[in-house]
């Protein structure tokens, strides 16, 4: 394992998760906005542990393999979070869906790369998925920013509106994904 600056950021938002949901759940004052900002520190990392290691030419399996993990960690809980705190079929369906789409998908990605002998470096990605699951991530966590701070009712439909723009990218990209795994398994 190499620890870069990538890998440490990428590692380090997988260690603000249990303070991100602790101070959703301790009753103080701007508990919620604490958790809201210990959320936004942990997608930032997001966003740059990726930036940084292609332009620092710091890729890593290591990196390449934990980094999507750990997203799918930190928004899984966020959405049970938000679905638990809100109890509407409104963010409980979006969520279901939402976290259907990254098992499924994870699942196919790892089930590809072992029955073609791929490793983690042969990117199942084409331009169009790559983009369009960028967008994904980025609605998936504004919508997520907006629910669990939550201060007020415009807040919240700007969440709920983002969340249902984030379910149709996640729809759209899983269907892609789809595309492409039956493409690769018919050429095989």
């Amino acid at each position: 394992m190499q620890l870069n600056i990538p890998n440490i950021l990428t590692l380090s938002r997988f260690f603000l998760i249990p303070f991100f949901v602790m101070f959703f759940y301790i009753p103080i004052n701007n508990s919620t906005f604490i958790s809201t900002l210990i959320f936004i520190i942990a997608a930032l990392t997001d966003l740059f542990d990726g930036f940084l290691a292609r332009r620092w030419k710091q890729t890593t399996n290591f990196g390449s393999v934990l980094d999507p993990i750990i997203d799918k960690i930190m928004v899984t809980i966020a959405l049970i979070l938000v679905s638990e705190h809100f109890h509407i079929c409104w963010i409980t369906i979006p969520t279901m869906i939402i976290i259907s789409r990254e098992i499924i998908v994870s699942a196919l990605r790892q089930w590809i790369y072992s029955v073609n002998n791929l490793n983690r470096n042969n990117n199942l990605n084409c331009n169009i998925v790559s983009k369009i699951s960028k967008i994904k991530t980025t609605l998936q966590m504004l919508s997520l920013i907006a629910l669990l701070w939550h201060p007020n009712i415009f807040i919240i439909k700007i969440g709920l509106i983002l969340i249902y723009m984030a379910l149709i990218f996640t729809l759209w990209s899983m269907f892609l994904y789809i595309k492409i795994f039956q493409h690769i398994l018919s050429i095989k």
